[in-house]
């Protein structure tokens, strides 16, 4: 047709779903994914990414995978791996920067080398966690490689008994000491941070009051001293540099305000940040006026395949 271009829309593979136990809010994230790709211009092909997917992807034939797996497989370099095995361009994070981000105990050591401040953590038997408390009350004992707080048990101050863990625990889990506070978060897109929110909620910050309608309250941006704000944002860009993210990551801290500057810990960076309606860096990607399209756009040009 006249004055129209005859160049085919990019096509776009969005990977979601998955094997993890984090499968639902993937699936949720993707759908969402697309719907603003396909608003953006992209042609758009939904992809439940199974056991079966390097065969899927090249019946496809991609022009660009979006990555929406959340997870092991999915957020720990195994999918980014496969992609750059098959020479496909995808968005966020690669093969190393995912499989350090997801590993805590990995990213605790990049953190203490880059000089941000972590909470004490070992990794134990969940048997030794089981039989007798092996840290001082309060703490926290979580997987050491799930995210979207999967099995995150908190033994609170005065538990008179160790921690009966869940049957999806693994047989090593990481014990870490419990950091009070505000729950703080920040977003970093390339190397643009985004901005602070806090994270309000009527009791722990664990799956349900991250993904469930009403489950938590984001104050976007947050309201704190400028001392914390610039540290908190200048802590998750070093986060993302140090673990050589790219695209998209965000980063969690919590804050002890008894404690001012010293009470500032990173917790964890996430190297696929959820993209559901509940998300956090949708938000604060809003906050600086980029639109939900706009940021699924721009991950998509971002995207790309280390050879």
């Amino acid at each position: 047709m006249a004055g129209r271009s005859s160049r085919r829309a990019p096509k776009v593979a969005v990977l979601m779903g998955g094997l993890s136990a984090e499968r639902e809010v993937s699936l949720s994230t993707g759908r969402g994914c697309a719907r603003a790709l396909r608003e953006a211009g992209y042609e758009v092909v939904e992809v439940d990414a199974g056991r079966d997917l390097a065969a899927r992807l090249a019946a496809i034939a991609p022009d660009v995978c979006f990555n929406a797996l959340h997870g092991r497989w999915g957020e720990d370099g195994a999918v980014q791996g496969l992609l750059e095995w098959l020479g496909i361009p995808y968005t966020h994070s690669g093969v190393l920067a995912s499989a350090l981000a997801m590993d805590k105990t990995r990213a605790k050591d990049i953190y203490r080398a880059a000089g941000l401040p972590v909470a004490e953590s070992r990794i134990l038997p969940r048997a030794d966690v089981e039989a007798a408390h092996v840290m001082a009350a309060p703490y926290v004992v979580k997987p050491n490689n799930e995210g979207s707080s999967v099995g995150i048990v908190i033994v609170r101050d005065g538990a008179n008994s160790p921690p009966r863990l869940g049957p999806d625990m693994p047989a090593e889990v990481m014990v870490e000491a419990y950091v009070p506070g505000r729950e703080l978060t920040v977003s970093v897109l390339g190397d643009r941070v985004l901005g602070v929110t806090e994270i309000l909620t009527s009791g722990w910050y664990d799956y349900e009051a991250k993904y469930a309608p009403g489950g938590s309250t984001h104050i976007c941006p947050a309201i704190l001293p400028p001392e914390i704000e610039r540290a908190a944002m200048d802590h998750a860009l070093t986060a993302h540099r140090a673990l050589g993210c790219r695209g998209l990551s965000r980063s969690d801290f919590r804050w002890d305000d008894a404690r001012g500057l010293a009470g500032l810990i990173i917790l964890e960076t996430n190297t696929q940040p959820g993209m559901t309606p509940t998300s956090l860096s949708p938000e604060q990607a809003a906050m600086v006026g980029m639109s939900f399209a706009d940021l699924c756009d721009w991950l998509v040009k971002d995207a790309s395949c280390p050879r």
